[in-house]
């Protein structure tokens, strides 16, 4: 099975958006930069972000956010986002009136239920976990083999944490990727057992 990935784009103290779920300036450095990073063009990276981004994005098989997230994007008009094979939305409530059953996209109610059915869907592909409440539960968990963060210069003072609620003491390894991009430091870290 390939890991399970945390990830999300945060502000220096640690925020995914702000207290009306808005990432202000937090992907400011997915369109600064003269790289294509998809066959959109609409997303321009550094060359170096680029480098470390791509290979990453291209690894993804299964993508899994919460409710709110699928609810703010409205369900990205059915398509997973960047080219990815599927969605796992973590919800308690049924997927929404007239949603496609055909679209990839799978409801479950609960972070290992949505972890198992991920895995399963992805193979040996990565497990992406969108940051914030649904990522901090599946790190509580112990589900998460590496935390990515794509740390932008910006204090937002209050908003969505990168790691939800989490209430207890997790610790990570020195980050074995550093690597500073134009308006971005990209992290990597993996999670101790």
């Amino acid at each position: 099975m390939g890991k399970v990935v945390m990830y999300s784009s945060v502000s220096v103290d640690g925020f995914v958006a702000d207290e009306n779920d808005q990432p202000g300036p937090l992907f400011d450095w997915l369109s600064s930069g003269d790289v294509p990073l998809d066959e959109s063009g609409a997303l321009k990276v550094s060359q170096t972000s680029y480098d470390y981004t791509r290979p990453y994005w291209d690894q993804i098989g299964v993508t899994i956010v919460g409710r709110h997230v699928f609810d703010l994007t409205d369900g990205w008009g059915g398509k997973p986002p960047g080219g990815i094979d599927h969605v796992v939305v973590v919800s308690h409530r049924p997927m929404p009136e007239g949603w496609d059953p055909e679209a990839p996209f799978h409801f479950v109610d609960g972070v290992e239920a949505a972890v198992a059915k991920a895995q399963e869907l992805a193979g040996d592909r990565m497990v992406e976990v969108a940051a914030g409440d649904v990522g901090g539960q599946v790190l509580a968990a112990g589900l998460i083999d590496e935390v990515r963060m794509d740390v932008v210069p910006v204090v937002f003072g209050s908003g969505k944490r990168y790691f939800g609620a989490v209430h207890a003491q997790h610790l990570l390894e020195d980050p074995d990727v550093v690597i500073q991009g134009d308006r971005v430091l990209h992290l990597r870290y993996r999670v101790r057992p």
